[in-house]
């Protein structure tokens, strides 16, 4: 089965089930046509996975069929499972050392101010939409959010950041034409990195470029890479994903007008149901193994089904009282390479959507929520729109936020 079934469908719980079905927890897929690899589903089997670098690389050096030429240099896998000089791709203790400025630097923001960044920027989007009647909740806001956001961290100005959001989804949509998006990401963060060394700030490149572990400039530029891309693909999947349930479903909808459901809870049901990555590449096998009765061979690429692990009914089930404080899903990955900006990412899209529905008066969806498309990639199920319209109003928020000050 192509990995892109699990993610371009209606009801990916159906598909997981005729894998299951026909698999187990482990089933092979077709990454793209001549590439095959193992989609983890598993809960239990999936955190085996992750906590064991000793068995499964991050490193995809240690891919076989790239290590002897069978993928495409021009592959559409390229973006997310090509090598490159960063934590994500590392293991073990270069991991460690990459990480640390990352942890380091994410758990000395001020949070407070970061708050009231994120909601500068996020009712200047919405006073720019809110005369107009009618939006695309995507285009025009839960893809610019996070890049203006995550940008300001970096001391990155809003017009920098609406040029590197262009320069990083041409790098990440075409492996096959990436050679200027990436000229034009190194050119706006060696500019952010030299502003820096010129006149330190309270920002995350001032951070790394202190930081012990980080050694020279290219290593800051790579540690800012990750930092940026990996914050602007699941933030912006989490909130389009929200809003989309807050404005489809009846549970939370009516929450706008005295329902039941809210929020916190909009955001968990996400996280649990569509977590902003669905598939997440991969581990390579260092070893010939055996997984829930599979066949591993060394070198194979093992996707991580974070959606699929979440719906294992040995951690998760449809029963309410069950359900109570159940923190277990794996939206953020676990072990070395959990994502470490849940709090901030949290904090982003909660302030995002909140920010959307309050604002845009009677906001609804324009198309029936069964109509929505979904963006054509086999790692997330983000919606690719969501045309919306509203009471156009005039604009009564606050100050643009132009810097992370």
């Amino acid at each position: 089965m192509p990995l892109f079934a699990t993610t371009n469908c209606a009801d990916p719980q159906a598909v997981y089930g005729q894998l299951r079905e026909r698999w187990g927890e482990v089933a092979p897929v077709e990454l793209e046509p001549g590439i095959h690899g193992w989609l983890i589903m598993g809960h239990h089997e999936l955190c085996q996975v992750v906590r064991n670098e000793r068995l499964f690389s991050r490193d995809p050096n240690n891919w076989r069929l790239f290590a002897e030429g069978a993928v495409p240099a021009d592959s559409g896998l390229g973006p997310m499972m090509f090598p490159r000089d960063n934590a994500y791709f590392a293991d073990g203790e270069e991991h460690r050392r990459l990480r640390a400025p990352v942890d380091d630097g994410l758990a000395a923001l001020d949070e407070h101010r970061m708050s009231r960044f994120v909601r500068a920027t996020c009712a200047n989007l919405i006073d720019e939409l809110s005369g107009r009647g009618e939006a695309d909740l995507v285009s025009d806001y839960a893809a610019v959010v996070p890049m203006l956001t995550v940008a300001g961290l970096f001391g990155i100005g809003v017009e920098e950041g609406h040029r590197l959001r262009a320069a990083v989804i041409a790098l990440v949509s075409s492996a096959a034409d990436s050679q200027a998006p990436a000229q034009d990401i190194e050119r706006i963060l060696t500019g952010a990195i030299a502003a820096r060394r010129a006149e330190p700030m309270d920002d995350l490149t001032t951070a790394f470029l202190r930081h012990a572990n980080l050694h020279t400039d290219y290593e800051v530029q790579q540690a800012m890479v990750m930092t940026i891309s990996a914050a602007y693909e699941a933030t912006m999947s989490w909130i389009a994903q929200t809003l989309r349930l807050m404005l489809a479903d009846h549970r939370f909808g009516g929450r706008l007008r005295g329902g039941r459901l809210g929020l916190d809870d909009a955001l968990d049901e996400v996280l649990w149901r569509d977590p902003p990555v669905t598939n997440m590449p991969a581990r390579y096998a260092l070893v010939d193994c055996e997984l829930a009765g599979m066949p591993i061979q060394r070198g194979d690429a093992l996707v991580l089904g974070l959606a699929a692990a979440n719906a294992d009914s040995r951690v998760h089930t449809d029963d309410p009282w069950l359900e109570v404080g159940n923190r277990s899903h794996l939206a953020w990955s676990a072990g070395p390479h959990a994502c470490p900006a849940q709090r901030a990412g949290r904090m982003i899209t909660q302030i995002a959507v909140d920010t959307a529905l309050h604002r845009l008066h009677g906001v609804t969806l324009a198309i029936p929520a069964d109509e929505i498309e979904l963006m054509p990639s086999p790692w997330t199920r983000c919606p690719a729109s969501l045309p919306v319209s509203f009471t156009p109003s005039g604009p009564a928020g606050e100050p643009a936020a132009r810097r992370w000050r």
